[in-house]
């Protein structure tokens, strides 16, 4: 089981590639977001066009600025291949796995605004981006947004997902650790009728507790045990943590040259 992001950068992910081909075992990446209770059954209504074919899909990450960690080496985009690949590798897990294609091209817009600009290490200031826009195009044509803001610490819900289709929108959210919230909801208009329906998602306080990430630690802690046990295909394989992180290095790529960036131009061969 590894740790997201699976590396800093796609090359060493493309290392690791190699070194794994002749593992006898199941090879995990960590991407515990998939397993978020209502991320989880908004996956599975869009996989069952319950808004029909999917067009657009927008996740917005609102919430506090990285924590501390041993010497804030996390305040550095060299220790951790920058904010997009080291904690947004997870939201472009996301949007491939619900999207159900490969990505093609990244363009994105940030900055590092508020968070960390005061603090110096040695003579070295932090070079982290604290917030900004990512635009992913898929190949079968559906855009992939995310909006992230880490310094917006006093948000009601943490994440939210919206998803729109040729015959409706589905959107649901994710507490935040702040808000002392244990449920969510899941809503669905559709275009014709002007139909709506909101289902309230529920997780028991003690998962919440055995894990963080709103008990998805846990559920993917049972998916990983299971596929043990099981001989099982890992759910989210190295190539799912290899492609997440190579759309994060295209975001911080586009910020610092101003430009579209071509996924081919980081992974010639994803396969």
């Amino acid at each position: 089981l590894i740790e997201k992001p699976l590396t800093i950068n796609t090359k060493e992910c493309l290392k690791i590639k190699k070194l794994a081909k002749n593992y006898p075992s199941i090879i995990w990446t960590a991407m515990e977001y998939r397993y978020m209770p209502p991320v989880n059954k908004f996956i599975k209504k869009i996989h069952n066009k319950t808004i029909g074919n999917l067009k657009m899909l927008t996740i917005r990450e609102h919430r506090f600025p990285f924590l501390k960690k041993v010497k804030n080496w996390n305040r550095f985009s060299k220790n951790t291949g920058g904010t997009f690949v080291e904690k947004c590798c997870h939201f472009f897990d996301l949007m491939r796995l619900i999207i159900k294609s490969e990505p093609e091209s990244v363009y994105a817009s940030g900055n590092q605004d508020v968070n960390h600009i005061d603090e110096i290490y040695g003579n070295r200031r932090p070079d982290i981006i604290d917030n900004g826009f990512v635009i992913v195009n898929f190949k079968n044509g559906v855009r992939g947004l995310l909006d992230l803001c880490m310094f917006a610490e006093n948000s009601d819900m943490q994440e939210e997902l919206v998803a729109v289709g040729d015959k409706g929108k589905i959107e649901t959210s994710v507490p935040s650790s702040q808000s002392g919230k244990t449920s969510s909801y899941i809503r669905i208009g559709m275009r014709k009728g002007k139909k709506t329906k909101r289902e309230l998602i529920k997780v028991d306080k003690k998962i919440l507790q055995a894990g963080h990430h709103h008990g998805s630690t846990y559920y993917q802690h049972l998916a990983f045990l299971n596929a043990i046990k099981k001989k099982l295909k890992p759910e989210v394989s190295l190539k799912d943590g290899m492609i997440s992180v190579a759309i994060g290095e295209a975001a911080e790529k586009s910020i610092k040259e101003k430009r579209i960036i071509k996924i081919e131009e980081l992974i010639k061969k994803i396969n």
